[in-house]
């Protein structure tokens, strides 16, 4: 039996690597002549904000998978987020595009056939199973540990499968690293959302009795049933949510942290988990949390009868305060973040008489104004957090401190897809230099001579 399902699972995953073997030679020819070419180029300035203010949008990182644009927002290999939506292979009609479809672009940089992803989807929820030893340290975890510090360690507890540790300790030639990477970049994909769902039942639920994979589910559909959610409105949310949170440019702190610590060669479970602790940090994922409690709180302090004077005032004693509106605004984009549009588009088609969803939507028709008066914000328009979590809470999801692991079950697909390509391209050891404060006032002083 065991044998029928490895030939199977070869089968399918031979057709992609197959296909991304032809991708990654042109590219690597490409990308070496490229740096032949144009090494000594300057492509921007350093200042001493930058440096000290955290290298905001320095250029310094090659990442492969997706790009920001300030007007355009993130695009997968080329692919706004609206022609994801479009072209992206999907179960329902009409409806979000599935996971597996995206992984499969970020990898190749195309989407998939109608053959292709079915044999993906299949051989993605085949890799998924977790041995009966890994659920039971997972399961093991204390109830009072953190939601991402159990997600983070539940990888951890599957490394020893490393692919690539394998074939490392084998003395595998550098030009091949990227195989092994790739085999393992699918199994972290595709068990993340297991480890997650038992992480949901360990911290809220019944780890004994929680529902078992489905094979006739899409990975998001097969999320949401795991995580105890029949209503199947939900399941297109997840796919959706998915989708839309999978990758965001190498230079946000989860995908940098993944790669920094990929460029070390350590496996994708180890930089991937490094990753998730990236995540777990308050400026990083914890985002989404933060803005469905200021909308709670206005709600505690309005009520269900708010109106959008009281916004107005609200927005007003925020500021006062010092605090900021969260949720509005962002580092690169100079409008209102696609995502949220389409987070926005979801609530129109499927969520009606929702008061928590409608004070989203009535933020986002009187809050960019207000921050845009205040002449001190380059971009007060929202972000996805916006909305995410009030869309989470219509459909029964309120564990606020679990929103975390969502987001880091969807940003594996594109930190992973990003690993590969790292080592298909052989990119180096990430060592930037670094400067004590004395040595930054010689800098400056050099330079004013």
């Amino acid at each position: 039996m065991m044998n029928k399902m490895f030939a199977k699972r070869s089968f399918s995953s031979a057709i992609l690597k197959e296909k991304m073997a032809g991708i990654i030679a042109s590219r690597q020819q490409e990308t070496l002549a490229f740096k032949k070419a144009n090494a000594s180029a300057v492509i921007g300035e350093v200042t001493i904000g930058q440096v000290m203010g955290g290298m905001r949008g320095l250029p310094g990182m090659h990442y492969e998978t997706s790009k920001l644009d300030a007007m355009d927002g993130i695009a997968y290999r080329g692919q706004s987020l609206w022609e994801v939506q479009k072209k992206g292979p999907k179960t329902i009609p009409g409806g979000e595009p599935i996971p597996e479809g995206v992984l499969w672009l970020l990898l190749t940089g195309e989407f998939p056939s109608e053959s292709e992803i079915k044999d993906f989807k299949e051989e993605i929820y085949r890799r998924g199973a977790l041995t009966d030893e890994q659920e039971n340290l997972i399961k093991a975890f204390p109830k009072d540990m953190h939601a991402m510090t159990q997600f983070s360690a539940g990888v951890m507890m599957c490394q020893p499968d490393s692919h690539f540790m394998q074939a490392y300790q084998g003395g595998v030639h550098k030009t091949k690293y990227w195989e092994s990477t790739f085999e393992d970049a699918l199994d972290v994909c595709a068990k993340v959302s297991r480890i997650a769902a038992i992480v949901f039942h360990n911290k809220y639920g019944d780890n004994q009795n929680m529902p078992a994979r489905d094979p006739s589910l899409d990975y998001g559909a097969n999320y949401a049933n795991q995580l105890g959610f029949k209503d199947e409105t939900f399941w297109e949310l997840m796919r959706l949510y998915i989708t839309i949170h999978a990758d965001h440019e190498g230079g946000n702190v989860s995908a940098h942290a993944t790669h920094l610590v990929g460029s070390a060669l350590s496996d994708p479970y180890l930089s991937f988990s490094a990753g998730m602790n990236g995540l777990a940090g308050p400026l990083h994922g914890l985002a989404n949390q933060e803005c469905l409690s200021f909308i709670l709180a206005f709600k505690e302090k309005f009520g269900e009868n708010w109106t959008k004077d009281d916004i107005k005032t609200h927005v007003a004693d925020t500021l006062k305060s010092g605090k900021v509106v969260p949720g509005y605004g962002h580092a690169v984009l100079r409008k209102t973040d696609p995502r949220f549009m389409l987070e926005l588009a979801f609530a129109e088609k499927h969520i009606k008489n929702d008061n928590l969803v409608d004070l989203v939507r009535a933020n986002y028709e009187t809050i960019p104004d207000l921050l845009a008066a205040t002449g001190k914000i380059q971009n007060p328009w929202p972000n996805v957090d916006c909305g995410s979590g009030a869309l989470l809470m219509h459909y029964g999801l309120t564990q606020h401190d679990y929103y975390t692991v969502l987001f880091g079950v969807s940003r594996a697909f594109g930190v992973m897809a990003a690993q590969v390509w790292s080592r298909a391209l052989g990119m180096p050891i990430e060592r930037p230099n670094s400067f004590d404060l004395e040595h930054l006032k010689k800098k400056v002083d050099a330079a004013k001579k």
